[in-house]
């Protein structure tokens, strides 16, 4: 079972706890393991996601659960998280309609970063056991080494001035000319 059938199947098993509630899941949601839309700076701290269908080309819900998450325990409270938004609409954000659902699931905290109450616990511990653990690891972007530039240091021999170009023209045309000396510079 790969990551995406896991989130899915996991949707299915929280089915009930929502029906007890007097609600139904939507049939049209897709669940994927990514990176939330949030932002660059806040890819580990936003570790849900679920888009209104209206943004969707097919009138579907998408949730997304983060890469940063790999304990099927956080990802349950997560995914019951997002599937409140899908149940009452994300329009609602974290207020009204959200707030009393989410409480009623076992949900609790701030809402904007429910955890799993005691009630929602004893509710997804057999779930996971029948299961199993998430399969997937936390992508750790700490060892991902970033680009550097790719723009190359061309400087003048004689008075230092610097001007940076690529690979690409540096190879097609040459360093260019020092404007002060006239002479061809060297690229570093």
């Amino acid at each position: 079972m790969n990551r995406e059938e896991y989130i899915t199947k996991l949707a299915d098993k929280l089915a009930p706890l929502f029906e007890s509630n007097g609600y139904a899941l939507p049939d049209n949601i897709r669940f994927t393991c990514g990176w939330p839309s949030s932002g660059a700076g806040s890819r580990l701290r936003t570790i849900g996601q679920c888009f209104d269908p209206s943004a969707s080309n097919d009138n579907h819900h998408e949730i997304i659960i983060s890469m940063a998450l790999d304990k099927a325990a956080d990802v349950a409270q997560v995914l019951a998280h997002e599937l409140v938004h899908a149940i009452v609409g994300v329009k609602h954000g974290h207020k009204g309609p959200f707030r009393k659902l989410a409480l009623a699931i076992g949900l609790q905290g701030k809402m904007t970063a429910t955890t799993a109450g005691e009630s929602f616990t004893r509710f997804i511990e057999p779930v996971i056991a029948e299961m199993g653990e998430y399969p997937h690891k936390t992508l750790n972007l700490s060892r991902v080494k970033k680009q550097g530039t790719r723009m190359k240091k061309v400087v003048c021999t004689e008075c230092g001035y610097t001007v940076r170009m690529t690979r690409k023209w540096l190879d097609a045309v040459g360093a260019p000319d020092c404007p002060i000396h006239e002479m061809q510079m060297t690229c570093d």
